[in-house]
C-alpha cells in the first residue's frame, strides 16, 4: 500500500472510530444564533397604494439578535422598498419567495410588480439609525425607521 493511500485512509477512519468509541464524549448543542433562543419575529410590511408601510411603528433591534420580517404586496401597484444603508449594516441569511430559498450576499432594494410575499431572515449588526421607504415618496408612512443598538 502506498505512503498517500495509508494516509487517507487513517484520515477518513480515525474520527469516525474516536467518535464511534466514546460514549464519554461531550455533547455540543445548538448554541448562541442557532439556539432559537435569540430569534425574534417583526410585524410584517405591507405594500399596498396609499396604506402605511408599518402598521405597528419603528423596529428597535439588537445588535446579534436574528430577526425574520414578511413584505406582503398585494398587487394595486408596482412598489418598491429601498434602504440601502439598512440592509449594509445587517447580514442576510436568507429570502424565501413562494418556498424558493435565496442566500444573496447583499441587498440594495426589493420591487413587487405583481401581488406576492416574501420573508426575510437576518442578523442585526452594525448599530445606528437606519430606515427603508418606498422610493420617491417624503411622507412618514411610507417609511420605516429603524434602530439597531
Amino acid at each position: 500500500m502506498r505512503f498517500t493511500t495509508l494516509v487517507a485512509v487513517l484520515a477518513l477512519a480515525l474520527p469516525t472510530a474516536i467518535l464511534a468509541d466514546d460514549d464519554n464524549a461531550p455533547s455540543f448543542g445548538a448554541a448562541g444564533l442557532l439556539s432559537g433562543s435569540n430569534k425574534e419575529d417583526l410585524p410584517p410590511i405591507i405594500l399596498s397604494a396609499g396604506v402605511p408601510i408599518a402598521s405597528e411603528g419603528a423596529w428597535e433591534l439588537r445588535s446579534g439578535t436574528y430577526y425574520e420580517f414578511e413584505i406582503q404586496g398585494d398587487g394595486s401597484q408596482e412598489l418598491a422598498l429601498v434602504g440601502p444603508e439598512f440592509f449594509r449594516a445587517i447580514w442576510i441569511d436568507e429570502i424565501v419567495v413562494e418556498g424558493l430559498e435565496i442566500r444573496p450576499l447583499g441587498l440594495d432594494s426589493i420591487e413587487f410588480d405583481e401581488a406576492g410575499e416574501m420573508e426575510i431572515g437576518f442578523i442585526a449588526i452594525k448599530p445606528g439609525r437606519y430606515y427603508i421607504k418606498i422610493p420617491g415618496t417624503t411622507g412618514e408612512t411610507q417609511r420605516l425607521d429603524i434602530t439597531i443598538k
